[in-house]
């Protein structure tokens, strides 16, 4: 079992937040994974294996409260083990706050039934991950010419893509103003909170002080800056530049230019980032992939969006905008409205129903007033119901907007009524932001 050796934040974990990795529980041997962890004098359920990598686990647990949060358990008596424990620890201890990164609830040591103790980390549970997020966008496939490195899928919406890079520049800005340079942003380390409403940055194993950069090898293949590739190769040749003091900040900003260029793109650009093309001329590849997209979507805010892409891109880091800089791009002044697939795919605690309420039921108050009965009724099964509202006139005339109090009960409510019938009609459900709904602004979803 686990026993508590010190408590970093003195925070317990909210109820029902939502999921800290993208993971393939079926790629790993689920028969090893721990049943329980005793977490602070409570016993805590693992629920799913949600990733592995090579000195470390993430799982889902929950406690007898209802209470949800994520355990990453380093392996024991190995190197990589202890120096990823220490050094995730003295990181997220000391960046801990920010609304955009992942936050500690505490640590503490496990003893297995075997009697092998592992360190472990109790972390904010978050949800899906920008890698999940491009996996489903890539289903929406079109034409695109060889440069673009074979056919091109329809990426995300500017409102998703907006919300994501303006959450990874807080995060970064934050991250850099202390000092700390996170080295390993890609798809898989940035995650949706349902709670939140936000993207959040997690995993800072490879996180450094600028300046006191401890391990060579940093970021992931893709997504590497050119100084981070050339430093690594020099390693590995045995060579080092005299007075080199590390990479900069600057590299997690190429990084995130990659990220949002595929997200815009639905392109997988590893590929594309490691051919001599790219290398020779990455603005002219930058420039088509946004010339083959500018029919989807319109031209200024595809060019604001560019510009700021490229701003990230230059092969001298000194070139590079600020994480800070970056947040000045016209392109976050634009007020863009979610596709009806985000709503979908983003989990928040308010859920909207469609297709239910012919215009006639909305004018006869008796029976507005038995629908809007029958709905909370029908909506409290699933979880509790903060508030319900059914507009008479447009904005969302007709839909049924239901703040659920936890993201976990809207996501159960979502699951179980799409695709039943009320009054004859399939019911179609997706989130909506609760930011948006407590202002009253019920905006009309792109098609």
């Amino acid at each position: 079992m686990a026993h508590c050796s010190s408590d970093s934040s003195g925070k317990v974990p909210r109820p029902d937040s939502s999921v800290l990795m993208a993971g393939s529980p079926g790629s790993v041997d689920q028969a090893m994974k721990p049943v329980l962890f005793e977490i602070f004098g409570e016993f805590w359920n693992v629920q799913a294996r949600l990733g592995q990598g090579v000195s470390a686990s993430v799982y889902s647990v929950s406690s007898g409260r209802a209470s949800t949060a994520a355990v990453k358990e380093f392996q024991a008596d190995t190197q990589s083990g202890d120096y990823g424990y220490q050094k995730e620890r003295s990181v997220l201890e000391d960046i801990q706050g920010h609304k955009n990164i992942v936050t500690l609830y505490g640590v503490f040591t496990n003893h297995s039934q075997v009697g092998v103790a592992t360190h472990c980390l109790l972390l904010e549970l978050l949800d899906v991950s920008v890698s999940e997020l491009l996996v489903r966008a890539s289903t929406q496939s079109r034409a695109c010419s060889p440069q673009c490195g074979g056919s091109q899928k329809q990426g995300h919406s500017m409102w998703l893509v907006q919300h994501c890079a303006r959450d990874v520049l807080e995060a970064l800005a934050f991250l850099h103003r202390e000092g700390y340079v996170h080295a390993d942003l890609k798809p898989r380390n940035v995650l949706w909170s349902a709670d939140d409403e936000c993207f959040k940055l997690i995993d800072f194993g490879l996180s450094f002080k600028e300046g006191n950069q401890d391990v060579k090898y940093i970021q992931t293949d893709g997504y590497r800056a050119p100084e981070a590739e050339r430093q690594y190769s020099l390693a590995q040749a045995g060579m080092e530049v005299e007075g080199d003091s590390g990479c900069s900040a600057a590299v997690d900003l190429w990084s995130l230019a990659i990220v949002l260029l595929e997200m815009y793109s639905g392109i997988k650009l590893k590929d594309t980032v490691r051919s001599p093309e790219w290398k020779d001329n990455s603005a002219a590849i930058v420039d088509h992939i946004f010339t083959s997209n500018s029919v989807v979507v319109p031209a200024i805010p595809v060019y604001h969006l560019r510009d700021l892409i490229k701003s990230m891109l230059h092969n001298n880091p000194k070139h590079r905008c600020t994480a800070e800089k970056a947040l000045l791009s016209p392109f976050f002044s634009i007020p863009f409205a979610p596709h009806i697939e985000d709503l979908v795919l983003l989990p928040s605690p308010v859920l909207r129903l469609l297709n239910l309420i012919d215009d006639g039921h909305l004018h006869n108050e008796e029976e507005y007033e038995d629908i809007l009965e029958d709905m909370k009724e029908e909506c409290q099964k699933y979880g509790s119901v903060v508030s319900l509202l059914i507009p008479k006139e447009n904005p969302g005339k007709g839909q049924v907007f239901v703040e659920y109090a936890n993201a976990g009960d809207s996501k159960e409510a979502q699951r179980l009524l799409t695709g039943r019938t009320f009054d004859g009609k399939f019911v179609v459900a997706t989130f909506y932001p609760r930011s948006a709904y407590k202002r009253g602004y019920l905006y009309q979803t792109v098609q």
